[in-house]
This record gives C-alpha cells, structure tokens and sequence, in this order.
C-alpha cells in the first residue's frame, strides 16, 4: 500500500531544556532523533513522499541529512493541529501516515500492521494498553476512577484517507476546535470509524531529557 508520510518536527523543545528543538538532540547512537524517525520511512519502498513540517527548513536541511528526492518541506504553524494542516496540502497519496517526529522507535511490525489495516480502513491509530489505573480529577480530587481495561495510549503514526482527514481539519478550523490528536477530529467530525491497531511500548515520544537513550 503506497502512501505518504507526514513528519511533525516544529517545535521548541521547553521541556527538554535544551534551547534548540528536540528533534536535533542526539541519541546514544550518535544519530539526531529526526535522522532517526525518518530512516525507517526512509527504507520503506511503499512510502512515496515524505513531508516534513518543520520551523526551519534551512537548519532542518543542515542538520538531519539523509535527504532524497522524496522529501518536502512544510513550514509549521502556531499548534501541532496547524502544523499537520499545512502538512496535508503538500501530500500526494490517498493515504497519509501522521507520525510525531520526536518519536524515533518505531518498528517495522507496528508499521506493517497499520499499513494492512489501511487497505480496508479510511482511520486507523496504533495504541497499547494502558499500563496504570487512570484517574480524572478536578481541582486536586478525584472524581473518577476509569475502567482500565477499555483504556488504551495512543500512538503515532495515525493513518488516514487523506481527503477525510483535510476535511475534519477544515470543520475543526471553522469550529475553532483544537483536537487532542489527529484521530479525534476524525471521530468528532465524520462517520468513520477509527481503527485500533497493536503498537509498541517501545515507541514512544521523546519529551524529557530523561527519555533520551
């Protein structure tokens, strides 16, 4: 299943206190996380583009390497939800893999598992189980307790039809609606149903310095 991939790279990096965007922070491999994040779409035959939203196109080019001619650069915008907008106007496949590009660790069997789920889909999104009992509180106390087993911790990448999720962007723009995630402008505003595919616990969003290995 040919698709394209939509990196998500505009970012500051507060909370890593690095000064500089986290994607360009170094793994123990001695690769930068976005080189890391794209190698495995990189590899991957059925990936025809790789779009790359990003604050910066010139440090971007200078420091990730690695580009070839499937690559586009997307300017960022204000909010994540902005940032995969502008994104999606530069994507050429009917089928869109949105995928966070401070999350270097995805594997080939995760990937692989979403991609089939695509061909009979127009939603999907990779979860696992929720690990810990889950609590909503409200002003410092609990009110409640969730039912763990129906619990699940979304991942990236999602996959999309991508006219439908260019279409639940437009309605979520014009409703002043900022989404969670991709996947929730889908359920929010379509009929389509979003399919839950097994992620990986090793495939998780760098957002600490202590998340660095």
């Amino acid at each position: 299943m040919e698709y394209s991939a939509l990196i998500v790279a505009a970012g500051s990096g507060t909370r890593m206190k690095l000064g500089f965007n986290k994607v360009y922070a170094k793994l123990s491999d001695g690769m930068t996380i976005i080189e890391k994040t794209l190698s495995i779409f990189q590899q991957d035959e059925d990936c025809i583009q790789i779009v790359v939203v990003t604050d910066c196109a010139e440090h971007f080019e200078k420091m990730s390497g690695r580009k070839d001619g499937r690559m586009v650069i997307v300017a960022g915008g204000k909010t994540r939800q902005e940032s995969v907008y502008n994104g999606l106007h530069a994507v050429l496949a009917d089928t869109v893999l949105v995928h966070d590009g401070a999350r270097p660790f995805l594997d080939h069997e995760s990937l692989e598992r979403i991609k089939k789920t695509m061909e009979s889909e127009s939603a999907a999104v990779l979860c696992v189980p929720c690990k810990d009992t889950v609590k909503h509180v409200v002003g410092g106390y609990v009110v409640e307790t969730y039912e763990r087993s129906t619990l699940q911790c979304a991942q990236t990448p999602q996959a999309f039809n991508t006219d439908l999720l260019l279409s639940c962007m437009h309605k979520a723009f014009d409703d002043h609606y900022i989404g969670t995630d991709d996947s929730s402008l889908v359920e929010k505003y379509s009929s389509s149903k979003v399919a839950v595919v097994e992620g990986s616990y090793e495939n998780y969003k760098i957002t600490t310095p202590e998340d660095l290995r």
